[in-house]
């Protein structure tokens, strides 16, 4: 993909500084073609002026950079700065500056949208498929570290239990950071189900534990049975004793009725018919 400007001029050299101010960039890092001379023409008329078109190669590494910039600029983030580093069939991008708390989201989810954008730009060109990775913060690093260790704790009590574990819905790039981890660990395997963007990892046992019905039944009878005979021994409800018989309960003893009457102490009851005072005698 090209990306080229056609610019005017009352001679060349003008009209070709004006584009390479356009596109903003120095005379070596493009190519010119004159389109039209310049004419004087006679006494001024049928003058013109020169036309040229200035173009550049772009490399999808930077069809994708063009594009978060413009994303970049709406967001009002100018200033976010992108570091590329480019191999054969890949392009790391990274961003650094102010505000990458809003470019990353929540879980990296704009992060990807932004990724996944970006890679669409870059793939409109012809050839093969060129892998975009946009990092920001080493965000990507970190959570590769997060996950890894997921894995390792999610596959022990796999192990441990021999029962199946389905993650949370991922994407792809931390599906294949789950997938390669467990490819290490003896014991488990792992497998993706679902559609995007809901597809998850499922971790599984490769000795999963079965469950032994007729052995479970045959233990929790067993467990009945001993719980009766403790019953029985112990004399069970309503005095059973033994096999099945009862224990014979004392006779009882027989009532007899006690002397329940208080104690009254007796009171004497002066005689009203004797005088309240004694005769006194005055000589």
């Amino acid at each position: 993909m090209n990306r080229e400007v056609i610019a005017t001029g009352r001679t060349v050299d003008e009209a070709l500084d004006k584009a390479y101010e356009q596109l903003g960039i120095s005379r070596d890092e493009a190519q010119f073609e004159i389109l039209d001379l310049p004419k004087k023409g006679f006494l001024g008329l049928g003058a013109s002026p020169a036309n040229v078109r200035v173009f550049i190669e772009v490399s999808k590494a930077q069809c994708a950079v063009d594009y978060l910039q413009s994303i970049f600029h709406q967001m009002g983030l100018d200033q976010v700065q992108i570091d590329v580093t480019e191999t054969e069939n890949c392009a790391n991008i990274t961003l650094s500056g102010d505000g990458l708390g809003v470019l990353i989201g929540r879980r990296g989810e704009t992060l990807d949208a932004l990724q996944y954008l970006a890679g669409l730009v870059a793939n409109r060109l012809e050839g093969d498929y060129y892998r975009i990775v946009v990092d920001s913060g080493n965000y990507r690093e970190k959570r590769e570290k997060t996950l890894e260790n997921l894995a390792k704790k999610l596959s022990s009590q796999v192990i441990r239990t021999g029962r199946s574990v389905t993650l949370e819905p991922m994407n792809p790039y931390e599906r294949r950071v789950i997938h390669a981890t467990i490819q290490g660990i003896d014991g488990v395997t792992s497998s993706s189900i679902g559609e995007e963007p809901s597809r998850r990892v499922v971790i599984s046992s490769t000795n999963p534990v079965k469950k032994n019905y007729h052995r479970d039944r045959s233990a929790e009878s067993g467990e009945r049975g001993e719980r009766s005979r403790d019953r029985g021994s112990r004399g069970g409800r309503g005095g059973r004793s033994g096999r099945g018989g009862y224990e014979k309960r004392p006779p009882r003893e027989k009532y007899v009725p006690q002397d329940v009457t208080p104690n009254r102490t007796k009171v004497e009851v002066e005689d009203d018919s004797k005088p309240l005072y004694s005769k006194i005698e005055i000589d």
